[in-house]
């Protein structure tokens, strides 16, 4: 680790991982530093750290570094870029989550404003501070090279239909469908078990709020001794869909947290979107081609 000098300042907000075995080992740290004169940005974060300007150069490139820049904390990727005296630089720096990879996104439909993705397994909808190459909205930002703003979430480990805007009034146009319930939303999941159900309306809380599934069975697979469901759901709580069936006794296939580890990915995709366009006021079905969906059997 670099020490302060003259160039800039620390603040209080420096970690140091230990490896379990107990070598000492940069694993994860967040370095804050206030520059005193300008500095080019990999140069003051490599002093600052100890890590060498390619290592650097590559968080940056994943968004691990933020700077004040207009006000606002953002991601600076520009290594090269000379920033001014007086400018806070943050480095969230995990080696673990820097090396990680993820499936491509596929870009279903482009609509100008905003487009349709299919996000697979793995894939996050959106970074965190210790980077974002491994999100939706950073890939979508890469391959289009227009503004990309998220409307919605889906759970990392689950996979399928994703809306993503391009301005911030079709953002804020299409987010109401979702906070309004004006959209209709179907998921297909592969469950535990032989689970007879024909439109079953869950409405177990889910942290102390209202939360609304419909569970209607596809297929039981007798072989396999699991089922196929379709599910709507009219609220959009945290893993609502995962807690709904784990709490009918039929957790979904893979679900490592309300069920059992699987070497499979979780067995939930987001199948169907419905809803009329705010923008243009037509009727939009949105579904995800077969060879996508790999929780439906023959897919």
């Amino acid at each position: 680790m670099g020490v302060p000098g003259n160039k800039y300042e620390y603040n209080p907000r420096i970690r140091l991982a230990i490896s379990p075995s107990g070598t000492r080992r940069l694993m994860r740290t967040i370095v804050d530093i206030t520059l005193k004169s300008p500095q080019i940005a990999v140069d003051a974060l490599s002093e600052a750290t100890g890590l060498s300007k390619q290592r650097i150069k590559d968080a940056m490139a994943k968004g691990a570094c933020r700077w004040t820049h207009k006000g606002k904390q953002v991601r600076l990727r520009k290594a090269k870029r000379e920033v001014k005296a007086g400018t806070r630089l943050q480095l969230f720096y995990d080696d673990i989550v820097l090396a990680r990879k993820a499936e491509p996104a596929e870009l279903l439909t482009d609509f100008g404003r905003y487009s349709v993705w299919f996000k697979p397994h793995g894939l996050l909808a959106q970074g965190s501070q210790w980077g974002d190459h491994c999100s939706l909205l950073r890939e979508a930002e890469v391959r289009l090279s227009k503004p990309c703003f998220l409307i919605h979430r889906l759970d990392a480990d689950a996979a399928g239909l994703m809306l993503i805007a391009h301005d911030s009034k079709a953002a804020a146009a299409l987010s109401e469908l979702f906070s309004g319930r004006a959209l209709r939303k179907v998921y297909h999941a592969r469950v535990t078990g032989h689970l007879e159900a024909q439109a079953l309306s869950i409405t177990t809380p889910v942290e102390e709020k209202e939360a609304i599934s419909h569970v209607t069975t596809l297929v039981h697979l007798a072989e396999a001794d699991t089922t196929v469901v379709e599910v709507t759901i009219e609220t959009g709580r945290k893993h609502q869909i995962r807690r709904h069936l784990a709490g009918l006794g039929h957790p979904i296939i893979g679900d490592r947290l309300y069920g059992k580890a699987d070497a499979k990915p979780l067995q939930l995709i987001a199948a169907e979107l419905e809803f009329t366009c705010p923008l243009s006021r037509k009727k939009r079905l949105l579904q995800l081609p077969p060879s996508l969906d790999d929780v439906r059997p023959g897919a």
